[in-house]
């Protein structure tokens, strides 16, 4: 497992732990963030992600709510909204990943964290997203 595929899996953690505890998710970044030489340690991309990911969060959100057809972003495993969360935001706005390995990155994190219907509900939302990515920046 690379360090980054390590990294995205952390960052998914501390986003549903978030979710999870109802309590702000950058409050838990740097408790976790003092925590150096612990299991809880995170590495810099986790902190890249989860930064970015909050940032861009009532986008992002938006985004899953518009095509996630059928689905309200509430009704989704919140496993699947902090994957599609981290997922989204490689796409539309970390230049340094690219496309393909982010989609591939975030199904396999869906298929290994959540239901047997969630890798292809998020390669699916994923491949609508990076189909308009032209459009979504603009």
């Amino acid at each position: 497992m690379s360090a980054r595929t390590k990294a995205r899996k952390r960052a998914v953690d501390v986003l549903f732990e978030a979710e999870q505890r109802e309590i702000d998710v950058i409050e838990l970044l740097a408790e976790r963030i003092r925590q150096p030489g612990t299991e809880a340690a995170l590495p810099q991309y986790s902190v890249e992600l989860v930064e970015g990911v909050h940032d861009r969060g009532d986008r992002i959100d938006e985004l899953i709510s518009t095509y996630a057809h059928g689905w309200t972003i509430g009704r989704l495993p919140a496993v699947d909204r902090a994957v599609l969360r981290v997922g989204i935001w490689e796409i539309l706005f970390n230049d340094d990943v690219p496309d393909a390995v982010a989609v591939d990155e975030a199904v396999a994190l869906a298929g290994a964290l959540s239901t047997d219907e969630s890798p292809a509900f998020v390669n699916g939302l994923l491949g609508r997203i990076l189909e308009l990515k032209p459009t979504l920046l603009g």
